[in-house]
């Protein structure tokens, strides 16, 4: 397949992944991530295709560069003061269990992989922040191609599960040994969601977008530029921490935060490196490495999770608190409304949605300490 071919297929197939995720309840369910992942290792092992591991490669660590700021832009910084104590202690209790269990299980995991190390740093990413986290601790650290897509993959099955105890069982058996909230404000339905979905595209928002888009291409020019010009090379690590850093300097700029369409957009630049990395995976090394690297995700997100919900009974912290917290480090800020709509309080959202954006600014740093501490 000719370069700029492949390159448009790869930039559009996120477009039909939404588009489907849309209208159709079955692909809505399994979610956009998992359609743009199937849709790439489809691509990248079809007979005959011939397509260029480079163009694919190129727009992939292109893209996650590029949504890291899209997604913090939205980042109140100054909310962040604000929030109740327990739901800050609660965040800061489930950033440290996913390190000390990234550390643990990696360590337990040494003899089997050389990249142990690197993977147990790109779960700390994905559970303290996201997958754009996840994806920049890994291009930062030269994970190779088939860890990527294996580590993300065994992360979407394992989360999956997860997810679905959230929002069914979880609040009634974690009331068993934490405290109940106290006066929860009463979920109740949008009355407009079908006018708001159908004003996406306005002319404000493609507005907002393009803007946004422009200072993100600004940003990752910059870091990049003083990256080179400190160091005389160009250090994916130290340009991604630039990039995380002035990302957040430009979200305390009320008219930045309040520009519309930059997280959508950020989260469609990562879709696209779904996609791009999904046509580097060879099934055959799939097939090969799958169950050691599955297996390391889940005890990692499993000792995580049991190490939160322990901490959180010492500290008392109450059960709703808890798991709002643990979905916007492990999942991210777009799973906080099902998960409190599950638990039946409204109060959470804001909570959980910034506590989300908190995660995302935070876990590239502690993705990457946590695997330059255990490097061997």
């Amino acid at each position: 397949m000719m370069a700029p071919l492949q390159g448009f297929v790869v930039l559009t197939l996120p477009a039909l992944a939404l588009l489907l995720a849309r209208y159709f309840k079955p692909v809505a369910w399994v979610g956009p991530v998992v359609v743009c992942y199937l849709a790439g290792i489809l691509l990248g092992n079809l007979p005959g295709l011939g397509l260029q591991p480079a163009v694919s490669l190129s727009v992939g660590e292109a893209a996650v560069p590029l949504a890291i700021p899209l997604l913090l832009f939205a980042t109140d910084m100054p909310r962040w003061m604000r929030l109740a104590r327990s739901t800050l202690l609660s965040f800061v209790l489930a950033c440290v269990a996913a390190m000390v269990s990234a550390a643990l299980v990696g360590l337990a995991f040494a003899s089997r992989s050389d990249e142990w190390w690197k993977m147990a740093g790109m779960l700390v990413g994905v559970y303290t922040g996201g997958t754009a986290n996840m994806n920049a601790v890994g291009l930062a650290l030269q994970v190779r191609e088939e860890t990527f897509v294996l580590l993300n993959t065994a992360d979407i099955v394992v989360g999956t599960a997860y997810f679905l105890f959230l929002v069914t069982v979880a609040q009634r058996l974690v009331l068993l040994f934490l405290p109940r909230f106290t006066n929860p404000a009463p979920w109740s339905e949008p009355q407009e969601g079908d006018a708001v979905q159908a004003a996406f595209f306005t002319r404000a928002r493609v507005r907002g977008m393009g803007l946004s888009l422009l200072l993100a291409v600004a940003i990752c020019a910059l870091s990049a530029g003083a990256a080179y010009g400190v160091l005389g090379r160009l250090d994916v690590a130290a340009a991604l921490l630039l990039i995380t850093t002035l990302s957040l300097a430009a979200s305390l700029i009320r008219a930045v935060r309040t520009l519309p369409g930059s997280a959508e957009l950020g989260d469609y630049a990562l879709l696209v490196f779904c996609v791009a990395f999904g046509t580097l995976a060879d099934v055959r090394q799939l097939q090969q490495a799958g169950i050691s690297v599955f297996a390391f995700c889940f005890c990692v997100q499993m000792l995580a999770v049991v190490l939160h919900f322990g901490l959180a009974a010492l500290f008392r912290i109450d059960a709703d608190t808890v798991l709002i917290t643990s979905t916007a480090t492990i999942f991210g800020p777009a799973f906080i409304g099902p998960v409190a709509r599950a638990l039946r309080n409204r109060e959470l959202l804001v909570s959980g949605m910034t506590t989300g954006l908190m995660g995302i600014a935070l876990g590239t740093y502690l993705g990457l300490a946590v695997s330059w501490l255990l490097r061997p």
